[in-house]
């Protein structure tokens, strides 16, 4: 792995909060094991090794019924781990995947039988090089049929060259990590409420409320200045949301963050019993557990 690679918390503490019977943890990864699942040669990070039994270990201590397996941009294309570990959690996690634009209708259907349900696409341009939005558009028409969603990955600042593409978008769109808004800025912010009104505009857009730990200016253990966002989307969108840990965290240079503690944040985000339950396991089971195919 990199030399200033963080690895994982290796003895997250236990939550106080209880999550409801069935709940998701709709973003995690998993990385490897290298000697069995190589890394991308195009990666642009080293990780260490993150695999499915420290994954499924990880769930049950935190109380988590079933996971979402997002595609690491250090496996590129190959979605070999991440569908091992589909296949391995037999039913209780779902996957979303990085594809290409020449990946074939077998490819797509092997991938929807091992659970995959939506495609990621990443603008992050330190961690990958951009893929054309022809190419991203053939994808999208390719998946349409069989129910997939679309889960985008950028950076607040590069949102509004990319809004038009985003709400053409014939499918359901889940933004990762709220599209990493500057929670210093506070609430007010007109890039956080410009994405706000792209969601009330086009209700086929959903947003992860996720990653404290990186979005967060004050830091651990609270997060404080995160939480006023987050909550702000749950109560709006409740429908809309989804909740992950983002385990093993790849890419956090400041600290790493407790994922016990992260647990513990969800009553602060989403203060009733009903959009808990809305935002752990109904709105995960509906997206990646029911069938959407046309």
């Amino acid at each position: 792995m990199d030399d200033d690679w963080l690895v994982y918390h290796p003895n997250p503490s236990t939550p106080t909060f209880t999550v409801p019977d069935g709940a998701v943890d709709a973003h995690c990864h998993v990385f490897g094991p290298g000697d069995q699942f190589v890394y991308a040669p195009e990666r642009k990070y080293t990780p260490c090794d993150a695999g499915r039994e420290a994954l499924k270990d990880l769930r049950e201590h935190l109380g988590f019924s079933k996971s979402v397996i997002v595609q690491a941009t250090c496996h590129g294309a190959d979605n070999s781990a991440m569908v091992d570990a589909l296949n391995w959690f037999a039913g209780s996690a779902r996957g979303v995947a990085t594809v290409r634009d020449t990946v074939t209708d077998d490819e797509l259907q092997h991938l929807h039988a091992a659970g995959v349900r939506g495609v990621r696409f990443n603008f992050v341009k330190r961690l990958v090089n951009i893929v054309p939005q022809a190419a991203l558009e053939s994808i999208v028409e390719r998946i349409a049929p069989l129910g997939w969603h679309v889960v985008i990955y950028l950076e607040a600042q590069d949102l509004p060259d990319y809004r038009s593409f985003f709400t053409s978008l014939p499918v359901t769109v889940v933004f990762d990590h709220m599209a990493r808004p500057d929670v210093s800025r506070g609430l007010s912010d007109g890039a956080f409420q410009s994405f706000v009104a792209m969601l009330d505009e086009h209700p086929n857009l959903w947003t992860k409320v996720t990653c404290p730990e990186r979005l967060s200016v004050e830091g651990p253990p609270g997060y404080r200045d995160f939480v006023p966002f987050a909550r702000f989307l749950v109560e709006r969108f409740p429908q809309r949301v989804l909740w992950g840990t983002d385990w093993p965290h790849p890419n956090m240079k400041s600290h790493m963050p407790d994922d016990g503690h992260l647990v513990d944040m969800i009553p602060l985000i989403a203060p009733t019993s009903k959009l808990v339950n809305q935002l752990l396991v109904a709105n995960p089971l509906n997206l990646y557990w029911e069938d959407h195919r046309s």
